[in-house]
């Protein structure tokens, strides 16, 4: 009884010490250095971006991962700098920084995505130097 007993609490043990690995071992780190100083400006990027009215769409299909971004109007946005950054939620192993061009109408890379969810954040710069910043989900595909 004393072995069972003690097999028990030694699988308990060894289950929670594994997840408790796994979970410090993967997550991918802070968004901010310092939460409170990013929170000095928020809501003047907040609204200098939503004065913008862009809109961004991402799409991905035979290993390409097109992104649209749009202004008020509904016409295509050129930025005058643009950064991406594809990963998946829950580990930075993946992560690629794509270099996007533009076609005229979107943004394209090629990508090699596994199926499943994705992240993709969007940090795009206007002609007026605000800075546009979304994070999308991208849904591939088997």
């Amino acid at each position: 009884m004393l072995a069972v007993f003690a097999l028990s609490f030694g699988v308990i043990i060894a289950v929670n010490l594994t997840l408790a690995f796994k979970a410090v071992s993967t997550f991918p780190g802070l968004e901010v250095k310092n939460s409170y100083v990013a929170s000095q400006d928020f809501d003047a990027r907040r609204q200098a971006q939503q004065a913008l009215g862009w809109t961004s769409a991402v799409t991905y299909d035979a290993g390409q991962v097109a992104l649209n971004i749009t202004d008020a109007a509904g016409q295509p946005v050129q930025a005058a700098d643009i950064g991406v950054l594809i990963g998946r939620k829950t580990t930075v192993e993946y992560d690629s920084y794509p270099v996007m061009t533009f076609d005229g109408t979107t943004y394209r890379a090629a990508a090699d995505l596994g199926p499943g969810v994705w992240i993709v954040k969007v940090t795009a710069q206007s002609e007026s130097g605000v800075t546009f910043e979304q994070r999308l989900d991208l849904w591939v595909s088997e």
